[in-house]
C-alpha cells in the first residue's frame, strides 16, 4: 500500500499526466525530423548536409531518452493504479514525498538508486 497521503497521490498524479502529455507531443513532433536526410547534391552544400545528419543525430537521442522516460511514467502511474507507488523497488521502504516531487517516475529510494 502507497504511504502517500490522497492530496500528495493527487499531485502526483496530475504531474505525471501533465509529463506524459508533453513527453507523447515531443515524440510526436520528433519523429518528423527522423526521415532519412535528403543527399541531393544540387539542393544541399556538403556542409549543410553534415549539419543535418548531426542534427538528425541529436534528435534521434532526444527520441530514444524520452521514449525511455515515458515508460518511466507510464509505468509509475501503473504503480499508483496497483497501490505500490511510493515504494522503492528494491528495498521496499518509502519513497520520500520530496524525491517523488523532484522524480515522480522514480522507483526506487535515494538509498537505492
Amino acid at each position: 500500500m502507497s504511504p502517500l497521503t490522497k492530496d500528495h497521490l493527487a499531485e502526483l498524479r496530475e504531474e505525471l499526466e501533465a509529463q506524459l502529455e508533453r513527453l507523447m507531443r515531443s515524440i510526436e513532433a520528433s519523429e518528423a525530423a527522423l526521415e532519412p536526410v535528403e543527399l541531393d547534391q544540387s539542393r544541399v552544400g556538403r556542409l549543410s548536409r553534415m549539419d543535418e545528419l548531426q542534427n538528425q543525430s541529436l534528435t534521434r537521442n532526444l527520441h530514444e531518452r524520452e521514449e525511455i522516460r515515458l515508460t518511466l511514467v507510464r509505468n509509475a502511474l501503473a504503480r499508483m493504479e496497483e497501490g505500490t507507488y511510493g515504494l522503492c523497488a528494491a528495498c521496499e521502504s518509502e519513497i520520500p514525498y520530496e524525491r517523488l516531487l523532484v522524480f515522480p517516475e522514480a522507483v526506487e529510494c535515494g538509498g537505492c538508486a
